[in-house]
């Protein structure tokens, strides 16, 4: 402004500035723009509105949009963690930010998930990834030594003796083997190759992967797969992302969900008429429905299968988990042996098991195992390239699943231990499958039928024709209706039954019976005073 004189009309500021000047600085002034950095283009109002114009020019649609994806994932549904699923987790986020609610806990029983629900794990099983995991722990003396020895063997057949290394597509080759001996076992001597056995990241991967290599055709060509009525939404899943053609049979729901013959065979002949059926799909024991299939229905499915050339996929995964007297699991694999050669070597199965049911409860190992018999040497071939694309299943999951068919046999220091608690976990679900299908047949308008195996209850509930029309309005199906009742005002989350398919005209919901004795009195004394007020409010 002048010598001596500052802009802020302050002395000292003036002579702050010179000698800033004189030490070849920018003088920082209050009256003054602090400078731009170097490099710092400065941007009238004009330009940035001019900017802002070319800008929105510049931008474009999105590439990737609900009209551009893939229209097959879209058609995927999977109720299991569908719409009600999600508005539990929305009520859990309310209640954490203390918006008061009829209830305290979202009690999630839409999901066969053990230890999530309180189940503890198998000690011995833990002891083996763990010893696995840090091989360090093999000098400790707070590992028994069977656990120590399984660890080693399954360490030998790790690359450079670590579960982080990559194992090969198939799987570990030891525990190949070990699931090839189980079988055996499991079916009183009937053979089982180790080159047949492969080892999946969890259930499901294998039966996505053989349904993937099933599928093929065009038009009325396609591949059709039948799968159970109601199903483990699953199969349907996958069947959408494949873009093959979901054919449905239908349980007996009126003869404890058995399996008929003669409802496969009509199935079968419908579908011909718009698709090529062949590949049928069993689950057994049964999801949802928790039926245990017997000998003969076996036989006249296999028979059924081989006279219609089908590819069997047997879904076991339960296989531990029978509970009623008088029903037995009998597998897809000895029935087939049992019926003779022109059987055992002529049907081509597929039968799965996982580390994530059973008295295991380890779902976030993803352990599971596949064996697939009567396969094209071809196809072998192919089979093995595809699962190669996703390297290997998870090691620890394989090594998870050595434990659950490679378990401590008598003589063995972990063995008492290990069939206490087995058999204490099992023994629960017998008693909690009993007690809700007790508690469920005493509430009017409930139905459900015995709960002989797997986990979960499946009952039957009857909807006022006032709550269907309800629930159209809505523009929700009205089981999904009165399970999202049963949310808001009970805090209980089960799975409405259209997710797993149902008869027309029948409405029911799934619900696990993992959770521990004392909360699932309290859950289905819930279930039973909703359903009576639900029923009173829709009469």
């Amino acid at each position: 402004k002048g010598p001596g004189v500052c802009r802020s009309g302050r002395k000292d500021m003036a002579l702050r500035c010179a000698a800033s000047l004189a030490a070849g600085r920018q003088p920082r002034c209050p009256r003054l723009p602090r400078p731009a950095p170097e490099g710092t283009v400065r941007w009238s109002s004009a330009a940035k509105a001019s900017a802002v114009k070319i800008n929105e020019k510049a931008s474009r649609e999105k590439i990737l949009t609900l009209e551009s994806m893939n229209p097959q994932v879209k058609a995927v549904e999977y109720a299991v963690r569908g719409p009600i699923v999600l508005k539990a987790g929305e009520i859990e986020k309310e209640l954490r930010k203390g918006i008061k609610k009829p209830f305290t806990e979202v009690i999630k029983a839409n999901i066969g998930d053990a230890h999530a629900m309180g189940q503890r794990p198998i000690t011995f099983l833990r002891q083996v990834v763990a010893l696995c995991t840090y091989p360090n722990l093999l000098d400790s003396p707070s590992f028994p030594e069977d656990a120590k020895k399984r660890a080693r063997r399954i360490l030998q057949g790790c690359g450079g003796n670590s579960l982080g290394s990559y194992s090969a597509s198939q799987g570990i080759n030891c525990i190949r083997e070990d699931v090839a001996s189980y079988i055996e076992r499991r079916d009183g001597g009937v053979p089982a190759d180790p080159d047949n056995i492969y080892l999946t990241t969890g259930a499901s991967d294998g039966i996505a992967t053989i349904l993937k290599i099933l599928v093929s055709g065009g038009g009325k060509s396609r591949t059709g797969v039948m799968i159970p009525i109601p199903q483990y939404p699953l199969y349907s899943a996958a069947i959408s992302e494949l873009d093959a053609i979901q054919v449905n049979y239908y349980l007996d729901e009126e003869n404890c969900w058995a399996l008929d013959v003669n409802e496969l065979r009509r199935s079968l002949n419908e579908a011909k008429a718009y698709c090529n059926p062949k590949v049928l799909c069993i689950i057994n024991p049964g999801n949802p429905t928790g039926q245990v299939q017997n000998r003969k229905c076996i036989e006249d499915v296999i028979h059924f299968a081989w006279e219609e050339k089908l590819f069997l996929l047997a879904d076991e995964v339960y296989q531990d988990n029978v509970y009623s007297e008088g029903c037995q699991f009998h597998s897809f694999k000895k029935i087939l042996y049992e019926m003779g050669p022109e059987y055992y070597n002529n049907v081509e199965l597929a039968s799965f098991h996982s580390t994530s049911k059973g008295y295991m409860g380890e779902c976030g190992y993803r352990g599971g195992y596949m064996e697939v018999i009567n396969l094209h040497p071809e196809i072998k071939g192919q089979l093995v390239k595809l699962l190669s694309v996703r390297l290997c299943p998870p090691v620890s999951g394989q090594a998870a699943m050595d434990i659950v068919v490679n378990p401590p046999v008598p003589g063995e220091e972990s063995y008492s231990q290990f069939i206490k608690e087995k058999e204490s976990v099992l023994n629960n679900l017998a008693k909690k499958a009993k007690l809700t299908e007790d508690m469920f047949n005493k509430v009017p308008g409930i139905h459900c039928n015995p709960l002989q195996g797997a986990m979960y209850a499946f009952p039957r509930i009857f909807i006022p024709s006032k709550a269907i029309e309800e629930a159209k309005a809505h523009k929700m199906a009205p089981d999904m209706f009165y399970c999202m009742k049963l949310l808001e005002e009970t805090g209980i989350c089960v799975v409405p039954g259209s997710g797993f398919g149902q008869r027309e005209g029948t409405y029911h919901f799934r619900m696990t019976i993992l959770p521990p004795v004392e909360k699932l009195k309290i859950l289905l004394e819930k279930v039973k005073d909703f359903h009576i007020k639900f029923l009173e409010k829709y009469a």
